[in-house]
């Protein structure tokens, strides 16, 4: 499993995120939501510490990752994240 993720979307979450070199933003599962895998279920996202890391990826010293405990969610696919140009924001699939 892999986070994959186009320079577009990437550009999006530093800026509108503000981030920095160092900071490190987690993809989690949550209850409810649209744009979902499963069900019942959607991706959040929020600036935090990794800990049990399952995957991540890094790109100018910013890190987003996935814990161990959130990959159920996945189904050993892999998270691509590309930008919508219509919506103006970042959207979710899965590949092989």
């Amino acid at each position: 499993m892999k986070i994959k993720m186009s320079h577009e979307v990437f550009q999006w979450y530093k800026e509108e995120l503000a981030l920095n070199e160092g900071d490190c933003i987690r993809f989690y599962i949550r209850y409810g939501g649209l744009n979902s895998f499963i069900k019942g279920f959607s991706l959040g996202m929020e600036k935090d510490i990794p800990q049990e890391t399952h995957t991540r990826v890094e790109k100018d010293g910013i890190t987003f990752f996935i814990e161990d405990s959130d990959t159920w969610y996945f189904d050993d696919k892999d998270l691509v994240i590309d930008f919508n140009e219509n919506l103006g924001e970042p959207e979710f699939t899965q590949a092989v």
